[in-house]
């Protein structure tokens, strides 16, 4: 049987519209990512973003111990001021203890809201101030532990200032999937959409126990925004493994507008390398054209000024965790708002990109 073809690179008007503006957050003490813009009532821009402290120089410190920051420009492409810390693990044996990371954010009935994952270092047995002292072997132990505990939170604020709720306290917004499910190890990299029927739409990441872990998007709807959420029979809805077992997908972001539900997201393998990102619609938020998809976004050399660098994975030019900013006049994205590593202090930051639709 022959394999399926890869999609063909086609350039969507999403795509073809970026035009890179800055890099912003860069800082010498933490690692910057997942940026998540809005409007606040006050009429600035606030910007969620992970960071975590550059001690942990092994990729662990989003799991270890990440926090959401607040920061806040007076313009789409600030620059923008850190603030304050809106949500960090809340220690002892909660969902939430020990990281938070991946924000992102919506205004939705009047009330800001604040999607993000969680992990739990609880059972390991040591606090998270002494992973660090950990041999690598007990490191990498630990890490599997909170790979498998990332779980997807809900906080809510009135204000875009803070402070926020809690929604999911004791328990996770979405627990994994029973054993042999497609999500049986986790649940991670939340987004929303309120649908024309004012349904809630809530998409996650998961994937399933077993020697490759293909990522894949999942649903769970809500007749309210607070729950309870109650996953699709149908997931998951986004699984590219069809090309392969090791093509996949993560960070998607969703939308409506003009009567499609569309995502972009960063896609793994999807057009045959790791920096092209993947644009898809829908109809119903509920089956995407999958087979069809085009390029969201190219990497970043094509929009920044940065010297390429000649790494098989070339990870410092690939855009993650893609946002979106919308204008506040016409409800249209405005802003397209990005992880990506290297900059001057070759650690990562946001990155700031202009929809010119």
């Amino acid at each position: 049987m022959d394999k399926p073809k890869l999609p063909e690179k086609i350039e969507s008007d999403f795509c073809k519209s970026l035009t890179g503006v800055t890099r912003i957050l860069e800082t010498p003490y933490y690692r910057v990512w997942g940026c998540a813009p809005i409007w606040g009532e006050d009429g600035k821009v606030h910007v969620y973003y992970s960071r975590w402290i550059h001690k942990y120089s092994k990729p662990v410190g989003w799991l270890v111990s990440c926090e959401i920051a607040h920061a806040i420009g007076n313009s789409p492409e600030g620059p923008f001021k850190f603030v304050d810390i809106a949500l960090e693990g809340r220690g002892g044996n909660h969902w939430d203890s020990w990281s938070i990371h991946n924000p992102s954010v919506y205004k939705i009935n009047d009330k800001y809201v604040l999607l993000y994952m969680g992990t739990n270092g609880y059972p390991s047995g040591i606090n998270r101030d002494d992973f660090l002292a950990q041999s690598d072997e007990r490191q990498e132990e630990i890490r599997v532990i909170l790979r498998r505990s990332k779980r997807v939170g809900m906080a809510i604020s009135d204000s875009a200032n803070g402070p926020w709720t809690r929604i999911s306290d004791e328990e996770p917004l979405l627990q994994a999937g029973p054993p042999g499910s497609w999500d049986d190890v986790c649940t991670s990299n939340p987004a929303m959409v309120v649908t024309p029927e004012g349904k809630y739409y809530l998409y996650y990441k998961g994937w399933q126990e077993g020697p490759i872990s293909n990522r894949k998007y999942g649903l769970a709807i809500s007749d309210t925004l607070e729950g309870p959420y109650k996953k699709y029979e149908g997931n998951p809805i986004i699984d590219f493994s069809y090309l392969s077992p090791r093509i996949q997908c993560e960070d998607a972001f969703m939308w409506y507008e003009d009567g499609l539900y569309k995502a972009i997201m960063r896609g793994m393998g999807v057009f045959g390398n790791a920096e092209d990102g993947v644009y898809i619609t829908s109809k119903d938020g509920i089956n995407w054209n999958t087979d069809t998809p085009q390029i969201a976004f190219r990497r970043s050399y094509d929009y920044f000024p940065e010297e390429a660098e000649p790494l098989f994975r070339p990870i410092k030019g690939r855009f993650e965790r893609p946002q979106i900013l919308f204008n506040l006049d016409t409800g249209k994205p405005d802003y397209l708002y990005c992880s990506l590593r290297g900059g001057i202090y070759n650690s990562a930051s946001g990155a700031v990109l202009k929809i010119n639709e």
